[in-house]
């Protein structure tokens, strides 16, 4: 028997504000994008290109937030064709446990549209609780609520985040390619692409959906 059209009406939600992942037009396959006032975790050796890509599909700054004791740091000269290097503010924590605190009062303040944690490691579950719901209040009175992100080595692994997805360079053929996977969403089944650049074209584009290994 059909439900009355009151009560149908009343089990409708809304559609939760995304962050597109590549530029409209470029991200078949992959819904809509990364839930806004939700944290997110990318991992593989390709996850800091992952992240420069959700800091094309932003405006205005983007707090990114590493450990002061590693060896590697973002080149200016190699963001530029795509990412403006003054947008980004960079944050270096003593403590890994002072990158989670850190990622957790951007989010809460809000005014920064996302908010990137390099992590030597896997968070607990508490502290992502906690991201998530600061990043929930942090768009309260001010529009959009700020994406968190966390970089994660290996294959990654944080509980609790809202989606997991992992990038890693595609060598066969000409340069420009990888393969990215969601391994886990929480709306949407896993699932891989390959992402080919073009060299006249200083964000990828999705060239094929894949099954995912």
């Amino acid at each position: 028997m059909p439900l009355p059209v009151s009560l149908a009406h009343r089990t409708r939600t809304r559609e939760t504000p995304c962050l597109p992942l590549l530029p409209d037009g470029a991200h078949q396959g992959l819904g809509h994008g990364l839930a806004l006032g939700r944290v997110h975790e990318a991992c593989g050796p390709a996850r800091h290109r992952f992240a420069l890509w959700l800091v094309a599909q932003t405006r205005g700054p983007v707090i990114w937030i590493t450990p002061d004791w590693g060896i590697e740091t973002l080149n200016p000269c190699g963001l530029m064709p795509f990412v403006d290097p003054a947008r980004l503010i960079l944050v270096h924590a003593k403590r890994p446990d002072d990158v989670l605190w850190s990622m957790e009062e951007v989010l809460r303040f809000g005014t920064a549209p996302l908010a990137i944690g390099d992590l030597p490691g896997l968070p607990g579950l508490t502290p992502v609780r906690r991201m998530h719901l600061a990043a929930e209040n942090g768009g309260a009175g001010k529009g959009n609520a700020p994406l968190g992100l966390l970089l994660t080595p290996g294959m990654g692994g944080a509980q609790g985040v809202e989606s997991r997805w992992h990038l890693a360079p595609d060598h066969r053929g000409s340069p420009g390619r990888w393969r990215m996977t969601r391994l886990r969403a929480r709306t949407a089944p896993e699932q891989a692409w390959e992402v080919t650049r073009h060299p006249d074209q200083p964000l990828p584009r999705i060239s094929a959906s894949i099954k995912a290994a």
